[in-house]
C-alpha cells in the first residue's frame, strides 16, 4: 500500500476510537435532518463545515458542480463535444438526482441544502466552454457532468456584467449555479412542498469576508433578495449574503 493509504488508516484508528459508541442509535435505520449536496472539491469539508460529528444527522452527497440534476438516461448523454452542447436547453429528461432524492423520499428528511463554493472548478470549466475558452476535451465522465451544468448556466453567463473580471464572473456564476439547482428542487414534483430548500456558498477565498470556511446563505426556496431573506430569517441574518443576482 502507498503511504497515503497507511496514513488514512492511521487516521481512521482515531475515528473508530472516538466514534465507538456513536452508532448505537442508527445501526438499523437513519432519519437525517438534512440532505446536503456539495461540490466534491477536496477543499470543501462537507461534514466539518457544519461541525458535524453525529452519525445519522446529515445525509451528505457530493459531485463536481454540486448538481441535483441527473439524466433519466445518462448512458446516452456523455458523447460528443461538451463545448458544443453546453449552450443547449436543459434536457427534458432531467430528474432530481437519486442520491439527493433518496433521504427526502425514504427517510423523512425535510431540509435540502445545495452548497457551492468559491472558485469552483466545474463552474470555471463550464464558463470556459460557454465562452469559447475551453482548453480541450475532457474524459467522457467529466464531460457528462459539465454537460449537465452548461444549459443551466448559459443564461447566467449572458447576464454577467461586461466589466466583470474572470474571478468575479466565476464566483457570480457559483451563486447562479446554486440558484439553478435550488430552483430545480423547488419546481420538481418529486420533492414535497414541505421540504425547505436552501442554497449556500462555502467561502475559502475571502470573497464574502475574512472568515475562511464560512457558509453564506444565498437562496431559500427560490428567494434570492438579501434584505427579504434577512427579514424572513432573523436568526440567520448575519449569514445571509450574496454577490449579485443574475437574471
Amino acid at each position: 500500500m502507498t503511504r497515503t493509504i497507511v496514513d488514512l488508516l492511521e487516521r481512521n484508528d482515531d475515528h473508530a476510537e472516538a466514534f465507538a459508541s456513536r452508532f448505537d442509535e442508527v445501526q438499523d435505520a437513519q432519519h437525517p435532518d438534512a440532505v446536503t449536496v456539495c461540490c466534491s472539491d477536496s477543499r470543501v469539508l462537507q461534514d466539518h463545515m457544519w461541525g458535524n460529528d453525529e452519525p445519522g444527522h446529515v445525509f451528505t452527497c457530493g459531485n463536481i458542480g454540486n448538481r441535483v440534476v441527473q439524466r433519466a438516461d445518462p448512458l446516452g448523454s456523455a458523447s460528443g463535444d461538451a463545448a458544443e452542447r453546453a449552450g443547449g436547453a436543459p434536457d427534458s429528461d432531467e430528474v432530481v438526482s437519486g442520491d439527493v432524492l433518496y433521504p427526502i423520499a425514504h427517510t423523512g428528511t425535510d431540509t435540502a441544502v445545495v452548497v457551492g463554493h468559491t472558485g469552483c472548478g466545474a463552474v470555471t470549466a463550464t464558463y470556459d466552454a460557454l465562452t469559447g475558452d475551453d482548453a480541450g476535451s475532457q474524459p467522457p465522465g467529466i464531460e457528462h457532468c459539465l454537460d449537465l451544468l452548461g444549459p443551466h448556466l448559459e443564461p447566467g453567463v449572458e447576464a454577467l456584467p461586461d466589466d466583470a473580471d474572470r474571478a468575479e464572473a466565476i464566483n457570480r456564476l457559483v451563486e447562479y449555479n446554486v440558484d439553478r439547482q435550488v430552483e430545480f428542487l423547488v419546481e420538481s414534483d418529486e420533492v414535497p412542498e414541505g421540504v425547505e430548500v436552501v442554497g449556500a456558498v462555502y467561502d475559502f477565498q475571502d470573497v464574502y469576508g475574512e472568515r475562511r470556511g464560512e457558509v453564506h446563505v444565498v437562496n431559500v426556496d427560490g428567494e434570492r433578495d438579501v434584505q427579504t431573506l434577512r427579514a424572513a430569517h432573523p436568526d440567520a441574518a448575519d449569514r445571509i449574503d450574496r454577490l449579485s443576482v443574475l437574471a
